[in-house]
């Protein structure tokens, strides 16, 4: 079954109720019914934002734990493929996570992603294909 990519802003989102895409994540999650995978720098990202909610963080290391958030990469296999990626998009620019993300869709074979970054709409996966963004940005 072809997965699909979660990103840090609604991982971030669906454990601050008071975030402002709280309920549009929320509902986005109720409906998925593929498995969600991620990378760890995503996984980094989401711990270090949420810090401050202990519980948040034992949430977002749980799902990890329990597998309701894949980790199929390996960054140390991909590196050329991200380094290329963050020159690419060095003008956007795109963080090391979204690398990682892009360099998955090329792996995972799917552009379908959970995200709230809307420069996602800007990349490119398997060079020209466009992501499916999940969650509507408008």
């Amino acid at each position: 079954m072809e997965p699909i990519l979660i990103d840090t802003g609604v991982i971030f989102a669906l454990l601050d109720q008071d975030e402002w895409a709280h309920e549009r994540c929320v509902r986005a999650l109720e409906i998925v019914t593929r498995p969600l995978v991620t990378c760890e720098a995503v996984i980094t990202e989401s711990c270090y934002l949420l810090r401050r909610r202990r519980d948040a963080v034992d949430a977002v290391l749980a799902n990890v734990e329990t597998g309701f958030f894949g980790i199929p990469f390996k960054i140390s296999s991909s590196a050329p493929q991200i380094r290329g990626i963050l020159e690419k998009y060095r003008d956007t620019p795109a963080d090391f996570a979204d690398a990682c993300l892009i360099a998955m869709a090329d792996a995972l074979d799917t552009g379908d992603i959970l995200t709230l970054d809307s420069d996602f709409k800007h990349y490119r996966w398997r060079r020209t294909r466009t992501f499916h963004l999940l969650i509507p940005l408008d």
